[in-house]
């Protein structure tokens, strides 16, 4: 993935958009997807750049609803609930960042074309650690919390850690795609002259604007995050 594009993305622009989405209470889950989405649109998918995004709206969210609790204390659940809304919609935007890779790989081939192996290993192996980054960061963002939001993100963690993630099951799609791309002859095939990762932003461009309903219809923002 590319490491030229650390500049695309304002970290303190996104973590203030997705603090005032969450203190303002409304459509959570899918303000937060929907921003989260506009920055990984961006071009940004080396791992430093992904790290400053799902870091900037991991505190955005806290942030957001400790200052929801500030203003009220009566609204302990409704806050709780708030939080989990806004890591699922991290989580499914990472979930379509994945499938948009996959879709991006599956697209090249069915043109006779395909992406360099060079390319394909460093972007798997990329795409191999968003998991772990993901729950990485939810950890460090409940040990930094308080109170409430403390008990929440540990929740989520454990939650997560026994029943899997969004983009975890979505991972194991694009992954096994990935392979056989990079195991395939490709005697018939010709390189890509585009590049995986602009490929892939251009798809999460697409669905962020509503012209890729499928793949937004196909990562279900919230589903990994009830309770079972």
């Amino acid at each position: 993935m590319q490491n030229d594009t650390s500049n695309t993305i304002d970290s303190a622009k996104l973590e203030s958009e997705v603090r005032d989405a969450v203190a303002q209470g409304d459509n959570v889950q899918e303000s937060v997807q929907r921003l989260t989405l506009k920055a990984l649109s961006s071009e940004i998918n080396d791992l430093a750049s992904l790290r400053r995004v799902i870091t900037a709206v991991m505190r955005g969210a806290r942030d957001g609803v400790q200052q929801r609790l500030q203003q009220t204390t009566s609204q302990s659940n409704t806050v709780k609930i708030q939080l989990t809304d806004a890591i699922a919609g991290l989580d499914a935007a990472l979930a379509q960042l994945a499938e948009a890779s996959k879709l991006a790989v599956e697209e090249a081939a069915s043109r006779a074309r395909k992406f360099s192996n060079e390319e394909l290993t460093r972007a798997r192996s990329d795409l191999e650690s968003l998991e772990a980054m993901f729950l990485e960061t939810l950890q460090s963002s409940a040990s930094t919390a308080k109170g409430l939001v403390a008990d929440t993100l540990h929740d989520l963690v454990t939650h997560a850690k026994l029943n899997g993630t969004a983009v975890g099951s979505q991972l194991q799609d694009t992954l096994t795609a990935f392979t056989q791309q990079m195991t395939s002859t490709g005697q018939s095939q010709l390189e890509s002259g585009v590049k995986l990762t602009h490929a892939t932003s251009d798809l999460l461009r697409k669905v962020a604007a509503g012209m890729l309903g499928g793949l937004a219809e196909r990562v279900k923002p919230g589903e990994k995050h009830q309770s079972s």
